[in-house]
């Protein structure tokens, strides 16, 4: 039997003014920094219409914490909080994945598998969790955390956290409400039930979860990390990355590497999608994109470029980043470390660092005509440096309506990506396997 030909995921992640830090500069921007729920509820229809996997929201919690004279000139939107957002999306769409950024540092495992269940049967079976376990000192004061919390045992809580919320998912069996007896007065059978009893390093938890296990058997899980133990965190636990590369030879090697190390945990590689973000500028020509894009870097703000603990606005623009001994935050500590190479490598001013990488944050830039951005999609999917991309467009909504409107159409007609949802759970659509309850009968 012929295998089915691989297919293009694609995923989108909206910001309300867009990725790009002069967005919300740009002239066609006319909203304020309001909430607007029609306008979410437009993006989400507009992806889903252009059959894309998976409607991706981050969540910026608690960066707010401080005030100083650089606050007000961000146009980074303080929207809603991802798990209500998604619920009401939910009800205004079908078939599109609706992936929700979830914190561990401020979460516990109870309320978050009860959150994503509910979400999962509000959407018949298209929940996914974004996996999150960056620790800010600012976030943490909002949550009265005084204690850091290192890289390595952040991964720790995370993995914790992860085996708990599992355990109480699959604390009910699939069909245990289904067949209610009126007659016998048996509401479920007792042998149905599979109360958690776990005491970890971190969290605990005894008892049932009050609501049925998901459609899906557990949400899709989505993580985000380029370290080397966020690539073991995801080789054992994740579905779906969220990962960057500027290159194609960066990004085979993550492929590679990530995907390499799924079998000492059992797990098929193919049950692991990698999706780089993408920051997509395209035009009817190479020029028209390029000129699109110019509009966005003229209004780039230098006035603060806060870079491994150091404001380097301070410094010459259009000189060499200045050989200071720079000190990353422990969060993004991958992130710094491909901006510092890139810098070095190209012998880069800050002005160029900041316009070539900081604008996209280290993601795959596409930026020309539609055959442009197509070849260059076409050729890191067929040469195993992505399953697929996570889009963020730099200019919303504007940006997503062209890369729907041209882009693809031409994906489609090159018969990488679909034309069609095919039926089923979000699970279904990204052909992961349902994961069974270990505890039924």
């Amino acid at each position: 039997m012929a295998s089915t030909p691989r297919q293009l995921i694609l995923n989108v992640f909206f910001q309300r003014f867009g990725h790009h830090p002069a967005g919300w500069r740009h002239p066609s921007s006319r909203d304020d920094g309001r909430p607007n729920l029609a306008w979410w509820l437009r993006a989400a229809k507009l992806a889903e219409d252009a059959k894309f996997h998976t409607f991706f929201l981050a969540d910026f919690i608690g960066r707010s914490a401080a005030v100083d004279k650089q606050t007000g000139r961000s146009g980074l939107s303080y929207q809603f909080e991802p798990l209500t957002l998604l619920s009401a999306i939910a009800t205004h769409t079908r078939h599109i994945g609706l992936v929700g950024t979830v914190n561990i540092n401020f979460s516990d495992p109870y309320n978050i598998a009860r959150e994503f269940t509910s979400l999962d049967h509000i959407s018949g079976g298209r929940a996914g969790w974004n996996i999150v376990s960056s620790f800010n000192e600012a976030t943490a004061a909002n949550f009265g955390i005084a204690a850091a919390r290192g890289h390595d045992e952040r991964y720790a809580r995370a993995a914790e956290f992860l085996d708990l919320t599992k355990a109480l998912w699959d604390s009910w069996d699939d069909d245990a409400f289904d067949t209610p007896d009126q007659q016998t007065g048996t509401y479920f059978q007792p042998e149905s039930a599979h109360p958690v009893n776990k005491q970890g390093v971190y969290y605990k938890s005894e008892g049932l979860l009050d609501f049925p296990r998901p459609i899906q058997g557990y949400p899709v899980f989505v993580q985000a990390g380029n370290s080397d133990t966020g690539r073991e965190f995801a080789a054992q636990h994740a579905e779906m990355t969220y990962c960057s590369a500027t290159s194609l030879k960066v990004a085979q090697e993550y492929y590679a590497d990530v995907k390499g190390r799924m079998a000492k945990y059992g797990r098929d590689p193919d049950q692991l999608k990698i999706s780089p973000g993408l920051s997509v500028v395209v035009g009817e020509s190479d020029q028209e994109a390029q000129d699109k894009f110019g509009e966005l870097q003229s209004a780039v703000d230098f006035s603060h470029i806060e870079f491994g603990g150091y404001d380097l606005s301070q410094y010459p623009l259009d000189e060499p980043l200045p050989d200071l001994p720079y000190q990353p935050s422990e969060n993004g500590k991958g992130r710094f470390l491909q901006q510092l190479e890139l810098a070095r490598r190209e012998n880069l001013t800050i002005r160029q660092l900041v316009l070539k990488f900081r604008v996209a944050r280290g993601h795959l830039q596409a930026i020309g005509s539609v055959k442009t951005v197509a070849d260059l999609i076409e050729q890191w999917f067929v040469e195993k440096g992505a399953d697929g991309f996570n889009v963020v467009p730099p200019l919303l909504p504007q940006g997503f309506e062209d890369f729907t409107r041209l882009v693809v159409p031409e994906l489609q007609r090159r018969g990488i990506f679909r034309k069609e949802y095919q039926q089923g759970t979000y699970r279904d659509n990204l052909g992961l396997k349902r994961p069974a309850n270990p505890n039924s009968r």
